[in-house]
C-alpha cells in the first residue's frame, strides 16, 4: 500500500483532494478484512473480498497523482536531498514502530514455535530487514515474505523506489516520453497477470519483481493522471464512490480469467476513479469522515498484519470454527483501526513533527 499524504507541508493553500484521503481508508479496511480471509478462507474463490489484494495498486496510483501534484514544481526548489528527507520522515517512522511489534508478536508468540526454530540470530536479522527495507525472504512456513516482521512492508519498498525515480527523473519527464513508458509498464503489467495468473504478487521471494511490475505502471499512470487534468466532474459523494472502489474487490475471483480481471481493473478502473474522485467536492460533513479514513490508512496498513499473525497462529493451534474467525474478524477490524488511531496520535504525529523541526 503506498501511503502519501494527500496535503504535504509544502502544498498548504492548495486544493485538498478531500475524496482521494477518504478513499485511502477505505482501501486499507478492504486489505485487513482480507488477510483476516485469506487465513479463514485460503481459496480465493470463496473469499468475498478476493481482489482487495489490488489495493495496493491503487494505492501506488494515488501515490504517483499526489507526488506529481505535490512536487512537480517543487523539486528543483528544495533540492533533491530535501525531496528524500521529506519522504522518509513521513513514511520511515512506522516502518520502525511496524518492524518492533512484530519483533515483539514474533518472540511472544504463544501459539506458535517460530522463534525457537530460527533463534536469535535469524531474528535480529528479520528486524534489522524489516526496520531498514532489505528484502530478506526467509520463512516458507508462512509465505516467504520479503519482510517478515511486517509484511507489508514489501510495497513501501517499491514506493521508495519510485520515489527515487521520481526525483532523479520522472518529474522532468515531457508528456510524450511518460506517455511511451506508461504503455511499456501497461505490457509488462498484462505480461506479470498472466504469467503468475493474477496480480497477488511482490510480497515475497519468488514473486519479488511483481512488485516492480505493478509499481511501474501504477506509479506512472497516477503521474500522468495528474499532468493530463484527468478531473471528471460529477455530483457523486464520498459514500457512492466508495461503493465504486468496493465492487473492484468484491468481485468473484474466477481462477481461468482471474489475470486479465486484475489486469482491467489496475490499467483502466483505477484511473478511472482516481479521475472521479479528484473532481469532487466534498460537503462540510463527508470532510471529517474523509479525514479521518486518510489518517488512519498509512497506520491501520502497518500495524495489522503484526496480529494477524497471532490470528494465524491461533487457526493452526485451535482450528476454530468458521463462525468463531469470523467474529474474531470482525472484532479484530474495529480494534485495530482504534490502536491505529493511537499509534498515529501518540507516535507517529509527535515522531515526525520531531524530524520535521529538526529538518528546519
Amino acid at each position: 500500500m503506498t501511503t502519501t499524504p494527500i496535503i504535504p507541508a509544502v502544498l498548504k493553500g492548495k486544493k485538498h483532494f478531500e475524496i482521494l484521503d477518504g478513499l485511502r481508508g477505505v482501501a486499507a479496511v478492504a486489505v485487513v478484512f482480507f488477510h483476516f480471509l485469506e487465513f479463514s478462507v485460503p481459496d480465493y474463490v470463496d473469499n468475498w473480498i478476493a481482489h482487495s489484494y489490488l489495493a495496493v495498486d491503487f494505492f501506488f496510483c494515488l501515490s504517483g497523482f499526489v507526488i506529481a501534484y505535490a512536487y512537480d514544481s517543487r523539486v528543483k526548489e528544495i533540492g533533491t536531498l530535501n525531496f528524500f528527507k521529506l519522504r522518509l520522515i513521513r513514511l520511515q517512522p512506522l516502518v520502525f514502530i511496524g518492524a518492533f511489534i512484530g519483533l515483539l508478536t514474533f518472540v511472544f508468540d504463544p501459539f506458535s514455535s517460530l522463534y525457537g526454530q530460527y533463534g536469535i540470530k535469524e531474528t535480529l536479522l528479520m528486524f534489522l530487514s524489516s526496520a531498514f527495507m532489505i528484502p530478506y525472504p526467509l520463512i516458507t512456513e508462512r509465505y516467504f515474505n520479503l519482510f517478515h516482521f511486517n509484511p507489508p512492508t514489501w510495497s513501501l519498498f517499491w514506493e521508495y523506489i519510485a520515489n527515487i525515480f521520481y526525483a532523479i527523473i520522472l518529474f522532468k519527464l515531457h508528456k510524450k516520453a511518460l506517455w511511451l513508458f506508461t504503455i511499456v509498464a501497461a505490457i509488462l503489467l498484462v505480461y506479470v497477470g498472466h504469467h503468475y495468473e493474477n496480480l497477488a504478487v511482490g510480497f515475497g521471494g519468488d514473486n519479488f519483481f511483481g512488485g516492480g511490475a505493478r509499481i511501474f505502471y501504477s506509479f506512472l499512470v497516477g503521474i500522468l493522471a495528474f499532468r493530463s487534468k484527468w478531473i471528471i466532474k460529477s455530483n457523486l459523494n464520498f459514500t457512492s464512490l466508495s461503493i465504486l472502489l468496493a465492487v473492484a474487490f468484491f468481485i468473484p475471483f474466477i481462477k481461468d480469467l482471474n489475470w486479465i480481471i486484475d489486469t482491467v481493473i489496475v490499467l483502466f478502473y483505477f484511473p478511472f476513479l482516481l479521475a472521479l474522485g479528484a473532481g469532487i467536492d466534498v460537503s462540510k460533513k463527508a470532510k471529517g469522515i474523509c479525514k479521518f479514513s486518510g489518517e488512519i490508512s498509512y497506520p491501520l496498513y502497518m500495524i495489522h498484519y503484526l496480529f494477524l499473525w497471532l490470528f494465524l497462529s491461533y487457526v493452526e493451534a485451535n482450528k476454530p470454527t468458521l463462525m468463531t474467525m469470523h467474529s474474531i474478524m470482525v472484532i479484530g477490524v474495529l480494534l485495530l483501526i482504534a490502536f491505529a488511531h493511537l499509534i498515529l496520535k501518540f507516535v507517529d504525529i509527535p515522531v515526525r513533527n520531531f524530524l520535521k523541526n529538526k529538518m528546519r
